[in-house]
């Protein structure tokens, strides 16, 4: 029980953390273009409003932006 409770302070430290910056004008975590987004093939980035300068090459040569 006692592994638990230390855990879930642990935890709720981190969670506080977080929180506290973003309360106090910090960016929120945010996720990358990356990871699963890229599995599929679509190589899509629907979270980035600045794309890095090989996406907007890619993106260029393709017609967008």
């Amino acid at each position: 029980m006692s592994l638990f409770l230390v855990t879930f302070g642990i935890m709720a430290l981190a969670i506080a953390g977080m929180a506290i910056g973003v309360i106090f004008g910090r960016t929120p975590i945010a996720g990358s273009c990356g990871g699963l987004n890229a599995v599929n093939g679509s190589g899509a980035c629907q979270s980035c409003s600045r794309p890095c300068s090989s996406k907007r090459a890619a993106a260029m040569a393709k017609g967008g932006f």
